[in-house]
């Protein structure tokens, strides 16, 4: 099961940028203009009571889509326009959000940003000008891949939990520039640092997971355990985040980006050991991992994430009631930043995935989750196992996830 959760990793994580070529003033001058004048500082939803979110005022739920690459092929080329018919394609099936990357995955893809910020955020105001044009929310994550930014500043990636390091200082500057541009704009949802940072905390293999080395893409030459996080680390990073988004926006949710603890996440903590964690101690590292101003948890169902709390098939309605519960406790809301079933010949194929996906589906809505995104839209480096299009083999997720979000608005 570790190895296969590896696996995944890789795909989840690497993979998906494989074929991707890959402010302190708010609005700067010479900046493009976005859809409509900023008046005040509005909020599409929020986090209310009892583990809900309320979306202008009232309690919603409902399912979006990650759209990974959306703005990465703007900072690729201005003038793709290929995000924007896609946008097209999920209004259609009236998606009411998506969560994206809103930066670069590898340090070089940051390169326009760092030289001509001008171009950057005109980039950027286009695409968010779009999401509002066709009804969508934006969640986006500013730093998808945490071995990224210290690579961009020079440091290793246990910076992440230095809040005086150059890593912390470039996040808070990036912070203060696209929330501090975007904090009126209603298209955006909620704010997250980074994909699934916690998963690579505490690893007692650690040195097997370390950032790869890819000097054509920026990366550093090499690297050594100054470069392994652990949970404090990744906890300090969601703190310092949060608290620099705070400072600018005080009503939009704020999430981490993490996927559900690894089963044995505590023991790992506390012995490097993978002896599985109980319902408590699943609890614990969920609400600690995702630390105030954050209220908004995130966690990510697949497959292979069934076996936990001693048990070889762990339903996934059951991990959605803890989750919630636990959520509810911690006084904040729930958020399934991804979910998704892969149908490649050796997960089971194509009736498997929709079986699978069927029940994530169900266990999302009969636990009450408010928000949720499915993994992912016309990413096409994983067309052999979980890329969804509106022309290809997958294309019934979209016609389910409109049913859904029909069923939840009744």
């Amino acid at each position: 099961m570790k190895r296969r959760r590896q696996i995944w990793l890789m795909l989840l994580g690497f993979g998906v940028i494989g074929a991707i070529t890959a402010f302190g003033q708010e609005r700067p001058v010479g900046q493009a203009t976005l859809v409509r004048p900023l008046t005040s500082q509005e909020a599409t939803i929020v986090v209310g009571t009892n583990g809900a979110i309320l979306k202008d005022g009232k309690a919603w739920r409902g399912f979006g889509i990650n759209y990974f690459s959306a703005f990465n092929r703007l900072i690729e080329n201005g003038e793709d326009a290929s995000s924007f018919a896609g946008l097209k394609v999920l209004a259609k099936h009236k998606i009411p959000f998506i969560r994206f990357a809103g930066c670069g995955f590898w340090p070089n893809e940051w390169s326009l940003y760092r030289t001509n910020k001008v171009e950057y955020f005109r980039r950027m105001d286009r695409f968010v000008a779009e999401a509002h044009k066709r009804n969508i929310g934006l969640i986006p994550s500013l730093f998808w891949y945490d071995g990224c930014i210290p690579d961009v500043v020079g440091e290793s990636r246990n910076q992440w939990g230095n809040p005086q390091s150059k890593t912390i200082a470039f996040m808070r500057q990036y912070v203060s520039e696209v929330v501090g541009r975007y904090r009126h704009e209603r298209a955006i949802w909620a704010w997250e640092l980074g994909n699934e940072y916690s998963l690579g905390a505490d690893l007692p293999n650690a040195a097997e997971h370390r950032p790869p080395v890819q000097l054509n893409l920026g990366t550093a030459a090499s690297r050594s355990a100054e470069d392994d996080l652990t949970h404090e680390m990744v906890v300090t990073a969601c703190a310092e985040f949060a608290k620099a988004v705070r400072a600018l926006d005080s009503k939009r949710p704020i999430t981490t980006g993490h996927s559900l603890p690894r089963a044995a996440a505590e023991h790992l903590r506390r012995e490097k050991k993978w002896t599985q964690d109980s319902t408590e101690e699943f609890e614990r590292n969920l609400l600690e991992a995702t630390p105030s101003p954050c209220d908004l948890i995130s966690v990510h169902l697949y497959p292979f994430d069934k076996e936990r709390f001693n048990a070889k098939d762990t339903p996934y309605a059951q991990t959605m009631q803890f989750c919630m519960a636990a959520a509810r406790r911690g006084g904040k809301a729930l958020f399934v930043g991804e979910f998704g079933a892969p149908d490649s010949p050796q997960d089971g194929g194509p009736e498997a995935a929709r079986k699978q996906l069927m029940e994530m589906i169900g266990a999302i809505e009969t636990s009450g989750v408010p928000l949720a995104a499915l993994w992912n839209f016309d990413l096409s480096s994983q067309e052999s196992s979980l890329n969804v299009t509106a022309d290809n083999p997958r294309s019934w997720v979209l016609d389910e996830l409109q049913r859904a979000n029909e069923r939840l608005q009744r």
